[in-house]
């Protein structure tokens, strides 16, 4: 329980301390580029921790065994619980929805909030893209909130 706790002051000190430099005007600069920086962040522990969890575990026979893998395993591990909802297009389109989004539910559910979700939700679409990276899968992960605290992310895999 402390570990969340921990994992989640982190997670919300690290996007308010890129967001004010880039305001500053120190070390990044715009608020796009703190975005593109926090997810960069997410794809470097995606990529450490898909390595670290995978190491004992027999290949995936597919891309939607390895998405399964990430929807249980992978999203129980970070965030205590598994993804709500698995969708795919079978056409390499995947949307994973989450309705209670651990990163989010800290914010207050009011209209006004939404506005400065995607900058919470930045990091773990890096978080998804660095994991499937280390998998095999070359992918663009973005998200969408439409009511607090829920999201989805959508995985867009990108044929080689």
């Amino acid at each position: 329980m402390a570990d969340e706790a921990l994992f989640l002051l982190l997670h919300n000190e690290m996007v308010a301390g890129l967001y004010r430099a880039a305001e500053q005007g120190e070390g990044v600069s715009g608020a796009g580029a703190a975005l593109g920086a926090l997810e960069s962040m997410g794809f470097r522990v995606g990529q450490g921790l898909i390595e670290r969890f995978t190491k004992d575990t027999a290949r995936f026979k597919d891309e939607l065994d390895i998405m399964k893998f990430i929807c249980k395993d992978f999203w129980t591990t970070v965030f205590r619980k598994q993804i709500d909802n698995l969708r795919t297009n079978h056409q390499g389109i995947y949307v994973l929805q989450d309705n209670k989004f651990r990163l989010l539910t800290q914010m207050s559910a009011g209209k006004q909030y939404l506005e400065h979700a995607p900058k919470y939700l930045a990091f773990t679409c890096g978080l998804i893209r660095g994991g499937l990276s280390n998998l095999g899968i070359k992918s663009i992960v973005t998200a969408e909130v439409s009511s607090m605290p829920a999201c989805k992310f959508q995985v867009m895999i990108q044929k080689m």
